[in-house]
Order: structure tokens, then C-alpha cells, then sequence
């Protein structure tokens, strides 16, 4: 039942509306409505700042949101790159680096799980840099797409290169981090 009441706080009903947003944008990119994507990707921007913002001036910080949230993120900005990787918007290499160091995330978190009393999994920067470039690669992709410029297309490479470095750098700082804590898990017992 609390868990119930949780999703009706606003912060939470904002991520849940992140989620909804994601079938939609995956729809636009794969038919080339590209503008209204970029929209879509925007307004979840905007309420993935706002849900954290209303949580804590809310005193609304909840258990379900400490998950929801950056899973609603991780899908939107997957599932996104994925879409403008099918159109071929996205080079391939790219994709397949930040979906391999997801899902090897994934995998590591729930071995983790499964196997020791390890729960805690707090976002580094290095990881919030790198959700920040996914997200403005994805926005600017789109807005190339939209939009005709020289400085548009420069600011979209950029972006590529620096997804691409801040995949990698944040893969290697949380592979560092979980197996420091694994360390001392085992040198404690």
C-alpha cells in the first residue's frame, strides 16, 4: 500500500510519464517525425530535472523514485538510441558501446545482488556526465535532423565522442568502485 501511494506523489508521476513518453519517441524517430521527438525527448529533460527538484522541495524522496528514476531515464535514452541507430542516425559503434556497458552494468548489479549483501549502487558523476551526454547527443541527432547548420552538425559529433568517452570512463569508474566494495566485503568477513 505504500508503495501505492508513493506513485501518486508528483516526482514519481513525472518519471511514470518519462516512461510513457518512450513508445511515442521510439514511433516519431522510426517514421522521421523528427520534431516531434526532439519535443518528446525535451519535455522528459525537463521532468527528469523537475521530478528531482519537486522530490526534495516536496520532501517527497521516495524508495520507488530512488528506482524508477534512473530506469525511466536509462530507457528513454536506450530505447532512443536504438531508434536512431535503426534509422542510421547514429553510427553503429556507438550504440553498440553504450548498450554493452549497460547491459554489463545490469549484469554486474545483479550478480552483486544475488550473491552478497552489496545493495548500494549510488551514480557517480562520472555516470550523471554520461547520462548528461546521451541525453544532449539524442537531442542533438534530432535537432540536426530538423535543422540545417554547420555549428548544429559540429555540436552533434561532439556529442557522439563524448558519449563514447563518458561511456567508457564511467564503465571503468563503476567496475573500480564495485569491486573496492567488494574487497572490503570480503576482508571484513
Amino acid at each position: 500500500m505504500q508503495h501505492l501511494k508513493q506513485m501518486l506523489y508528483a516526482p514519481n508521476q513525472l518519471t511514470l510519464l518519462r516512461l510513457v513518453f518512450i513508445p511515442p519517441v521510439i514511433l516519431f524517430i522510426l517514421y522521421g517525425d523528427y520534431s516531434t521527438a526532439l519535443l518528446l525527448v525535451l519535455l522528459a529533460g525537463i521532468t527528469d530535472g523537475l521530478d528531482g527538484l519537486l522530490a526534495r522541495r516536496l520532501n517527497q524522496q521516495t524508495t520507488l523514485g530512488t528506482y524508477l528514476d534512473p530506469v525511466a531515464d536509462k530507457l528513454l535514452l536506450s530505447s532512443s538510441f536504438v531508434a536512431l541507430g535503426v534509422v542510421h542516425e547514429l553510427p553503429l559503434w556507438l550504440l553498440i558501446l553504450v548498450l554493452s556497458r549497460d547491459t554489463i552494468t545490469l549484469v554486474t548489479v545483479l550478480v552483486v545482488v544475488l550473491t552478497t549483501s552489496l545493495r548500494s549502487f549510488q551514480p557517480s558523476i562520472y555516470g550523471k556526465a554520461n547520462t548528461l551526454a546521451q541525453l544532449a547527443t539524442v537531442v542533438l541527432t534530432l535537432a540536426v535532423l530538423q535543422y540545417s547548420g554547420e555549428v548544429l552538425r559540429w555540436l552533434q559529433q561532439a556529442g557522439v565522442y563524448a558519449t563514447a568517452t563518458l561511456t567508457v570512463v564511467s564503465g571503468l569508474h563503476y567496475a573500480f568502485v564495485t569491486a573496492e566494495k567488494l574487497r572490503k566485503m570480503d576482508t571484513a568477513s
